[in-house]
């Protein structure tokens, strides 16, 4: 009635690759990775010490790892224990857990990106990728941190006015009483203090310093002795605390206590719905036939300012930039396009109203610079109502990256009487308007390019290339949220999940492939 059952190791495979089928993706981690060469990871193991698991076997069980939706580095030892595809990969050997977290955290930080590298050149060998198209877009993924230990650039810029209003006006009320030694040292002070440069907890401390030195001459000075209490244990430690917040914010304006690395960011996974802001990073991922030939990790929620780093990441990566570039409407700036322009490389990026231009309101509104007349001989605009505006002025100014833009000013000479002044412009004068003569002509070129046959077919099928491969990450393999933090190690984490994707992505092929032929 029942097969025979008897507990006896006997009964295993001795080879456990029996088990495992032809076209499963563990087969093919195993024979990419056999592929890298070994060098490559010379520069993890500087020597000494008890011998080292080889790093290739580590490589292969957390790819696998990042394959399966196992992250935890408990669980990838768990399953080197209990997996036989695992154990397959290890070849029964067993890594703990903290050798596996030291080994994907620390060890691999400056060889990752040569094993994605050596990676993507077998799948360039195979064909998957040619580098002509590079779809590139990014997305938030949640940092490992408390969603509310958080610091705010503003709170803090606010709380250190009030600090330096407090810190003068004690100094200004020690000079009045004419405490200090004379009124020219309490000046020397105060200026030293910020009155005529901007206060450090340095200057502070000086400051303090020269108050103690004057209470052990006079030391049953009252007033000097609760200025110095009141430094020392409360103005001082604040202004130092407000530095260091100052310094971990640098560009950005917030950041998270937990792990001072991540941004707080505005998430589309917001169950409560209230808009709340979490930590996290922005993912920026360039792909071509969905699979992943570039990736970094930014601090920015906003697309526009990452394009430019990530890209010149990818071209260190890889040596060169892919021939075609294609994003959306986010990365639409005149620095990119000027970036783009300078390397040679064919922008297929669009402008932040590119869809709206094709709108019949847009079309007939007469405010929009758009629907106006450039007249290059005069140098100057005409509206709807065909009334002239002459050059005025051109001025530079600076975006927050310290790019430079060349603004130039129009001006109508007589806007009194004219049908459309309500619509046209709010107001009461005559209407004035600035322009970036190069974001226009950059903006003239996308739109050209992206209205042609190729660039509405490119534009179309960047919609499916990186959108799946980000739909794969967080939905097919549930990674919402990092676990490791710090820039450094949550980057290495972006890596392994892109190596797993492109893996994951090569053995589905193959096996489509296998099926298409049985059939």
């Amino acid at each position: 009635m029942f097969t025979q059952y008897i507990m006896d190791q006997l009964f295993l495979p001795m080879d456990l690759e029996e088990d495992i089928p032809k076209n499963h993706v563990v087969r093919v981690i195993n024979d990419a990775v056999n592929r890298i060469d070994d060098k490559i990871f010379e520069a993890a193991y500087p020597g000494g010490g008890r011998h080292s698991y080889h790093p290739k076997l580590m490589t292969k069980i957390i790819i696998y790892a990042y394959s399966q939706r196992i992250y935890s580095s408990r669980q990838i030892a768990k399953a080197v224990r209990e997996n036989i595809p695992f154990m397959w990969l290890a070849a029964r050997q067993r890594p703990d857990f903290r050798t596996i977290n030291r080994f994907r955290s620390e060890r691999m930080k400056d060889v990752l990106e040569k094993v994605f590298t050596a990676v993507l050149e077998l799948l360039a060998d195979e064909g998957y990728v040619k580098l002509e198209h590079y779809f590139v877009d990014g997305t938030k993924i949640e940092a490992n941190a408390n969603r509310y230990t958080f610091v705010w650039g503003k709170a803090v810029a606010k709380h250190q006015v009030k600090l330096e209003e407090k810190v003068k006006a004690l100094f200004a009320e020690i000079e009045e009483d004419e405490l200090l030694e004379d009124a020219s040292n309490a000046g020397k002070d105060l200026a030293e203090l910020g009155e005529s440069s901007e206060l450090t907890s340095a200057k502070l401390e000086k400051a303090v310093a020269k108050l103690e030195q004057k209470l052990k001459n006079e030391p049953k000075n009252k007033p000097v002795k609760k200025a110095v209490r009141l430094l020392r244990k409360d103005l001082l430690p604040r202004k130092q605390k407000y530095e260091l917040h100052q310094k971990l914010l640098g560009e950005r304006n917030s950041y998270s206590k937990t792990d001072p690395d991540a941004t707080f960011m505005r998430m589309k996974e917001d169950h409560m719905r209230n808009g709340q802001l979490k930590p996290g990073y922005n993912v920026q991922v360039g792909t071509e036939n969905q699979f992943i030939v570039g990736y970094s990790l930014h601090q920015r929620p906003t697309d526009t300012r990452c394009l430019i780093p990530h890209l010149e990441k990818v071209k260190e990566t890889l040596g060169k930039l892919p021939k075609t570039i294609i994003a959306d409407a986010g990365y639409g700036s005149e620095e990119n396009y000027e970036y783009l322009e300078k390397e040679e490389r064919e922008a297929l990026v669009k402008y932040n109203t590119f869809h709206k231009e094709n709108s019949k309101a847009w079309r007939q509104d007469v405010s929009k610079i758009d629907n106006w007349t450039y007249q290059p001989e005069t140098d100057s605009w005409v509206c709807p109502n065909g009334r002239e505006l002459h050059f005025l002025r051109e001025r530079k100014k600076k975006n927050e990256s310290g790019y430079e833009l060349r603004v130039r000013h129009y001006r109508s000479a007589d806007c009194e009487g004219c049908p459309f002044k309500d619509k046209c412009s709010k107001t009461n004068g005559n209407r004035e308007i600035e322009v970036s003569m190069t974001f226009l002509r950059y903006k003239a070129e996308a739109r050209e390019k992206l209205r042609s046959e190729e660039g509405r077919a490119l534009s179309v099928r960047r919609m499916v290339e990186v959108e799946s491969v980000f739909g794969q990450m967080k939905n097919n393999r549930g990674f919402r949220r990092f676990l490791l933090r710090g820039l450094p190690k949550v980057s290495l984490e972006v890596g392994w999940l892109s190596l797993a994707h492109n893996l994951l992505k090569r053995a589905a092929i193959s096996q489509q492939a296998k099926m298409v032929g049985q059939g």
